[in-house]
């Protein structure tokens, strides 16, 4: 018998499946993801699956993992302090495609070099500037590299990633090495999230196989790309921007494998986040735009995946405006108080105890600041300050923020990951309705009727009954789920307008609504809504009758993500491209810079083995066997003067092949 071992790191949960002969599920649990220190949820996980199947670690034959953490991180804006070396751009150039969003203030160090767009060299590489700047730049995690059209010629980044390493010994992310395509700004932004992303999806990946092998599992370990493929955990921890959407891609995956469903809505329920694909004839589609995170459009190739601020833990607004009290949910996520309270029952209860026992109403009763680290040394002053508040804790929030001032320091330290934010969620929602009854339910009501003391616009309290107040949560969570679900709808249509407002449009509501009156309206989401996500079963019934579809809810749908994690495919893709080098001249782009050719045939061969020897030796390094490979060619030219000129011309190289695996 031949077993897989499937691990899904999210928010909020780790999930663990076990599955036999590539086609039972054979035992799954989830374990809260304990982020100070990630070996403990995964091992949780993994240890009770063991359990309930009686599986020896040594059947283990391999083990994948798929993770939120580098899309949640992206959507909440946390991650690693870096440096971006700019090479032969200007400052203004840093404003341009979301780079600025990116850098989040970091330091950036632009100096001379770069090429044009036929791969010859602008102007000389300056690296006495870059060794000079490098000495100013500290507590960074890692560097990113850009230059001019260095998809044309890489050398520029090349060398100064040798001086960088040289002098710092911290790792660094050439853009080149992330994305063949052109657009330099982008290209920069993709590399600066990369290097982000590295402490990060390194200590996830280490964790795991220390772990791993404590308790005799030493079969090799994939990580799910975004596109649903798998890779190996070393090409994972040099590239961890291409795990952005990892979760989500193995949860299409997991869906489909689940389901057997060829044409549907796939809408995946986190912790964070809410992610909506959409499967076409058995297979995710492929953002050929780059994956969009956090606002962030990436050079990154990942399933075509609209990736919300809406889970089962995001925080809880009123809108103090509205008359009536309306209600909002995200984008950040928040410890929900119940979850607070299984650890620290005592600190939780007595602090909600005290906002229910006073007549005076602080709009931060019932919230909760949690320490997540003690390294305070990148703090300022007044950051320290207010960290030195909480570092003992979890404290009440009321107690931490002593001005308003402080909020900016909570901001920052939440940023940074330092510090948690602990506060009502729709999971707190769902312990009052007794729809989940994981955590401590009676911190939840607590906590609900704090909440409820708030004054609407009108100046009447929100509600008196937490019953009441988290049925209107999970009502809300039901509304914007299902504009999330017809936001994505939008976006496949070929209909003028921008999918976000197109779903929101009074006349779409009113469709929804099916209106009758002099006008006749109706709205649906024509193909069915597979829920996913451990919250999924709790409302998406709710979700689809909205929307006027069918939901289907498959039987360990609450771990697809770790399901996707194991059955899907390795899979690398390389591109190249030639261009006209002037007449009678084809230039092929490689690592090492142009080469020309006076025929184009030669220039086509060439290409062609240039790519099959890179993505055959990717494919290999990722721990495929049976290898095909397919190609994708495409040409351009032009009518000048009666006679066709070439232009440009492409090949992409798809190599594909299921994990090396011992036993099947």
């Amino acid at each position: 018998m031949a077993v897989m071992l499937g691990v899904d790191t999210g928010g909020t949960y780790t999930d663990a499946v076990l599955i036999k002969n590539d086609v039972e599920v054979i035992a799954s649990s989830k374990s809260l993801t304990t982020r100070f220190n990630l070996a403990i949820g995964v091992g949780n996980a993994v240890s009770s699956v063991l359990k309930e199947s009686g599986v020896s670690a040594k059947d283990i034959v391999m083990t994948s993992l798929s993770t939120t953490l580098a899309t949640n991180a992206l959507v909440e804006g946390k991650g690693g302090k870096v440096c971006l070396v700019y090479i032969g751009f200007n400052a203004k150039d840093i404003e341009r495609q979301g780079l600025a969003d990116a850098l989040r203030g970091d330091p950036v160090i632009i100096i001379s070099g770069g090429h044009d767009h036929s791969g010859n060299e602008n102007s000389k590489l300056d690296l006495n500037t870059l060794r000079i700047e490098l000495d100013k730049i500290d507590n960074v995690t890692g560097f990113a590299i850009a230059g001019q059209f260095a998809t044309r010629n890489p050398s520029h980044e090349k060398a100064a990633r040798d001086v960088i390493r040289e002098v710092t010994g911290i790792p660094v992310s050439c853009s080149y090495e992330l994305s063949a395509k052109l657009g330099g700004p982008k290209r920069a932004m993709t590399a600066v999230l990369n290097a982000r992303l590295i402490g990060m999806i390194d200590h996830l990946i280490g964790a795991t196989e220390s772990y791993l092998k404590s308790i005799g599992i030493s079969s090799q370990m994939m990580v799910v790309r975004g596109d649903g493929a798998l890779i190996s955990a070393e090409q994972a921890r040099k590239k961890p921007i291409e795990t952005i959407l990892s979760g989500p891609a193995a949860s299409i995956v997991g869906a489909s494998w689940l389901t057997n469903e060829k044409d549907a809505l796939i809408s995946d329920i986190g912790g964070t986040t809410t992610d909506v694909a959409i499967l076409k004839e058995g297979k995710p589609k492929i953002d050929p735009d780059g994956a969009m995170v956090g606002g962030l459009r990436t050079m990154v190739e990942a399933v075509a995946m609209r990736t919300f601020g809406l889970g089962g833990d995001s925080q809880l607004h009123l809108n103090r405006e509205g008359l009536k009290g309306e209600l909002s949910l995200g984008p950040r996520r928040v410890l929900p108080v119940s979850l607070l309270a299984v650890e620290y029952k005592k600190i939780v209860h007595d602090a909600l105890d005290s906002a229910l026992n006073s007549n005076k109403v602080n709009e931060f009763d019932g919230q909760f600041l949690v320490p997540m680290t003690d390294n305070a040394s990148e703090l300022s002053d007044r950051d320290i300050i207010v960290f030195n508040r909480i570092k003992n804790g979890p404290v009440p929030m009321s107690q931490a923020v002593k001005t308003r001032i402080d909020l900016g320091s909570i901001n920052r330290l939440l940023e940074r990951g330092i510090i948690m934010h602990s506060a009502l969620t729709p999971s707190d929602a769902s312990h009052v309705l007794g729809t989940v009854n994981n955590w401590d339910s009676a911190a939840a009501q607590k906590s609900l009727l704090i909440f409820g003391r708030m004054r609407t616009g009108s100046g009447e309290i929100l509600s008196k009954d937490a019953k009441e107040l988290a049925f209107r949560i999970i009502n809300q969570l039901t509304e914007q789920t299902s504009e999330v679900i017809l936001e994505t709808a939008f976006g496949e249509e070929d209909i003028d307008g921008k999918a976000r407002d197109l779903a929101r449009h009074i006349l779409v509501k009113s469709g929804l609504n099916h209106h009758r009156n002099i006008i006749s309206l109706d709205a649906s989401i024509n193909l069915p809504i597979i829920g996913l996500g451990a919250s999924a079963k709790t409302y998406y019934g709710a979700v689809g009758k909205r929307l006027s579809t069918k939901t289907i809810l498959p039987k360990h749908g609450d771990v697809a993500n770790a399901i996707g994690a194991v059955v899907g495919q390795i899979t690398m893709r390389e591109s190249g491209k030639i261009v006209s080098g002037g007449e009678g001249i084809w230039r092929v782009f490689a690592d090492n810079g142009p080469v020309d050719y006076i025929k184009k045939n030669d220039a086509y061969d060439v290409l062609r083995k240039i790519l099959i020897d890179k993505v055959e030796l990717a494919a290999k390094n990722a721990g495929a066997e049976n290898i095909q490979i397919q190609f994708e060619d495409d040409e351009q030219s032009a009518t000048i003067d009666g006679r066709e000129v070439f232009i440009e011309g492409s090949i992409l190289a798809i190599a594909s092949g299921r994990p090396r695996i011992s036993g099947l």
